[in-house]
């Protein structure tokens, strides 16, 4: 019985696309949440395709039963975030929440801005991250934003 869990994978940078792509080749079951948004470019407005977490895809594995070792060398990839040791684990409901908020027919996320600013408190008020408290950071992008956030002490 495989006991698998959710990793997170490092990329090497603009190479998401890449390592989901050879990862799901050796068959692995992986997954690059993708953000649709508007951009200008040289006058004009066009809807473009990007990861939602540049560098980060997840990856759906039992370390126990599986040969992860290819993983390390797959051309796109550096290697699993880890803490210590040990590979960082995400919980299903997190990644559940993620699929959740992504558009049904398409797949991809389509975020809303508002202005905030540097240093403002913040509650998260839905999602699994419901009821953590943070502070803003700065705008990442056109439609993202850093935030920190206390989850693990």
């Amino acid at each position: 019985m495989l006991l698998r869990n959710w990793y997170v994978i490092y990329s090497k940078p603009r190479q998401e696309s890449e390592a989901e792509e050879q990862l799901q080749r050796q068959g692995y079951e992986v997954w690059l949440p993708r953000l649709e948004q508007s951009r200008r470019h040289r006058g004009r407005w066009r809807d473009v395709v990007e990861p939602l977490f540049p560098r980060y895809l997840f990856a759906h594995l039992d370390l126990d039963a599986e040969n992860v070792a290819p993983i390390r060398s797959t051309r796109g990839v550096t290697g699993f975030v880890r803490f210590g040791d040990y590979p960082v684990t995400v919980p299903e409901s997190v990644i559940e929440a993620l699929r959740g908020c992504a558009d049904p027919d398409s797949g991809l996320h389509r975020l809303v801005s508002q202005k905030l600013e540097r240093g403002e408190p913040i509650s998260v008020i839905e999602g699994p991250f419901e009821g953590l408290q943070g502070v803003f950071q700065m705008e990442k992008g056109a439609d993202r934003a850093v935030v920190l956030l206390e989850i693990l002490g």
